[in-house]
């Protein structure tokens, strides 16, 4: 089991994320814009620069759901190897087989 404050900053970190999402798709589009003047996509660069390092998408990191383990994580599932299996043994994931040969 993950530390529970590891968890809560990270939950955090996507509210986040989720709430500057649209100011900063709009101020990178600006930035990125070849048609405008160079001092516009310079301000709003030093815009972008301005908002909450935790508002970034990439410092959010993917946690199993089960345990808040960070590693070993798979998406399709968004659980971790450990809980993946542990699950699936018990029948609790659907369409999932114990392999064997």
């Amino acid at each position: 089991m993950a530390k529970t404050s590891a968890i809560e900053k990270n939950k955090r970190r996507a509210k986040m994320v989720k709430q500057f999402s649209g100011k900063r798709a709009k101020l990178k589009a600006l930035s990125k814009d070849q048609s405008a003047s160079l001092e516009v996509r310079f301000a709003a660069q030093l815009k972008l620069a301005e908002l909450p390092r935790n508002s970034s998408p990439g410092r959010v990191r993917n946690r199993c759901e089960f345990s808040g383990r960070p590693r070993g994580f798979y998406r399709k599932v968004r659980l971790s190897r450990i809980a993946l299996r542990e699950l699936g043994n018990l029948g609790q994931i659907p369409g999932l087989v114990k392999s064997s040969w």
